[in-house]
């Protein structure tokens, strides 16, 4: 379902010009300011508001409280407005709003060039299962996905994705590919994903772009946040030394690690890490 379709309206426009500024209240202002005619607003199924729209001369605009809180503001717009209130699961709504802004970075993003080489995928898909095995219907993070190539792998191999990364070019060329799911793709900062993302039992960075000590602290972040939302995590390097940084990234964590060399690629995927909860 489209937001649009949640709403129960024809069309419908988020305020927050993107997903990472669904935390950002000064968006709420913006819709406050409106000369409404109608309103609606959206609960979950614990009753807790996560959405707000209003109706004006130009169409529907709706504000996400997904990740912030609703103000008494708001609800005193509503009752002076008017309209009705509707329910739907929080999940559903969340998948609607993924959907909306991935959209909108197809339309808006002109997408990177082709990144898959040839057989990376299988290659990756056969590394999944030697690391996890089985995981039917399993939810794996999938961060800083690049164009998505582990999302087709994980998906592939019967797991769920929910992939992000903070690359408008790279994402559009995935979902334009079909290897990103629109409902499940976001455009975030990896070091912040816990704002944004609840936790999942699995974890995964294919290729973690090139580690030098410039920019070691940002991996470190982005690593760090992964390892607060799961129970495992997959990290795949060029180099040992990379490897050998992410093992004591998640060492220090008091994570159980293991390095190994992946001999199916000899360039993305070369040096692994594998790490779970001690």
């Amino acid at each position: 379902m489209t937001i649009a379709d949640i709403l129960e309206v024809d069309g419908c426009r988020l305020v927050e010009p993107s997903f990472a500024e669904l935390t950002t209240n000064s968006h709420t202002d913006l819709l406050l300011q409106m000369m409404a005619d109608e309103a609606r607003l959206l609960v979950d199924e614990d009753e807790e508001l996560i959405a707000f729209a209003l109706h004006d001369g130009s169409g529907w605009h709706a504000a996400s409280f997904l990740f912030r809180d609703a103000t008494l503001a708001l609800i005193e717009r509503f009752e002076e407005v008017g309209g009705d209130i509707y329910q739907e699961d929080r999940a559903a709504w969340l998948s609607a709003v993924r959907e909306y802004y991935s959209l909108d970075i197809s339309k808006a993003a002109t997408p990177a060039f082709e990144d898959l080489s040839p057989g990376r995928e299988e290659k990756i898909r056969d590394l999944i299962g030697k690391v996890w095995g089985d995981r039917p219907g399993a939810r794996c993070l999938d961060c800083c996905c690049g164009s998505g190539v582990g999302s087709v792998a994980l998906r592939a191999s019967g797991m769920q994705s929910l992939a992000y990364d903070n690359d408008p070019a790279l994402l559009a060329l995935g979902l334009s590919r079909g290897r990103l799911a629109p409902s499940e793709t976001m455009c975030i900062d990896a070091r912040e994903a816990s704002r944004y993302i609840g936790p999942a039992p699995l974890g995964a960075i294919f290729m973690a772009g090139e580690i030098y000590s410039y920019n070691a602290d940002i991996w470190a972040a982005i690593v760090a946040d992964l390892l607060t939302l799961t129970d495992e995590v997959l990290i795949t390097v060029r180099t040992e030394p990379e490897a050998a940084l992410v093992e004591e990234w998640c060492a220090g964590q008091w994570w159980d690690t293991e390095v190994f060399e992946n001999r199916r690629d000899a360039l993305y995927d070369r040096w692994c890490c594998v790490a779970q909860r001690a």
